[in-house]
């Protein structure tokens, strides 16, 4: 199996500009096909920035938007995944995030988990995204679960039961907790435990893409990394400041934890079915 490298890209988005972020993206991508790489996963809302509020509208791109369709063509050069306001033929808008490989939308993810607690508010102005699916990328197998998504490990376990090998990250974490002497967010630290748990648990490779920068008060703290299916860290981006983070990933490494730790292989989908829905029946949630 071939190796691929792929490139993270740890960028500060304009808040609501679509021009801008899109000459960004293709600046980003330029940089990236330049450095030899094959996928390069932007962060959520990449296209938009993220406190958006009343904003949502404004920004929103059906999937025939002129915009999407220059990063089409882009994509002829190099895999993308990219994150933006949806809008659907209903004119519901989503946070979603969409992968684009040989000039064509391979797949889309509608963010399926809205925080709506501390500074956030997302249920106010977007749709749920009700599905999880893994996609054929160049990469291997691959789902996407975009930020708070991965919060929710049943996300990440239904990805794994279809064959996630792969499992994509765009993500705007504003750092929370309180900054000590010599430490940084607590959020950031949970942010490494809960990749590494996953590459490991699910034997696949996390790639994290986290963006930098200042937006309504909030600071984003970077941090993007690449975790080996060992729970291992292959690469990881500096805190608080733009990069492109450009790695090599072994898919060969994805059957060497499988030899290892056959989890998934011994994984009781039956009695994970039963149990939910007796969970279910009873009323407990």
């Amino acid at each position: 199996m071939n190796r691929h490298i792929i490139a993270l890209a740890q960028i500060s988005p304009a808040l609501g500009d679509l021009e801008r972020n899109l000459a960004l993206h293709e600046k980003t991508a330029e940089e990236a096909i330049g450095r030899g790489a094959s996928l390069l996963v932007f962060p959520e809302l990449s296209l938009t920035g993220y406190f958006l509020k009343d904003l949502v509208s404004a920004v929103a791109l059906p999937m025939t938007s002129p915009i999407l369709g220059k990063l089409r063509d882009l994509s002829r050069r190099i895999d993308l995944v990219v994150g933006l306001v949806e809008e659907s033929p209903e004119h519901l808008f989503y946070n979603a995030a969409i992968y684009l490989s040989m000039g064509k939308i391979q797949h889309v993810h509608r963010k399926v988990y809205l925080p709506t607690y501390g500074i956030f508010d997302e249920q106010r102005y977007f749709a749920e995204g009700g599905r999880i699916r893994t996609f054929r990328a160049r990469v291997g197998r691959s789902a996407i679960l975009i930020c708070e998504d991965m919060w929710h490990p049943s996300a990440a376990y239904v990805a794994s039961l279809d064959g996630m090998e792969i499992l994509l990250s765009p993500s705007a974490s504003p750092g929370r907790g309180g900054l000590e002497e010599g430490k940084f967010f607590t959020n950031a630290r949970a942010w490494e435990t809960i990749n590494r748990a996953y590459a490991q648990l699910f034997t696949c490779y996390v790639l994290y893409a986290n963006r930098v920068g200042y937006e309504d008060g909030a600071c984003f703290w970077g941090g993007s990394e690449a975790i080996a299916p060992s729970g291992e860290p292959v690469a990881k981006a500096e805190y608080l400041s733009e990069e492109i983070l450009v790695v090599e990933i072994d898919p060969a490494e994805v059957r060497r934890a499988r030899t290892v730790n056959p989890l998934l292989r011994d994984e009781r989908l039956d009695v994970t079915l039963r149990e939910l829905e007796r969970m279910r029946r009873e009323g407990v949630r």
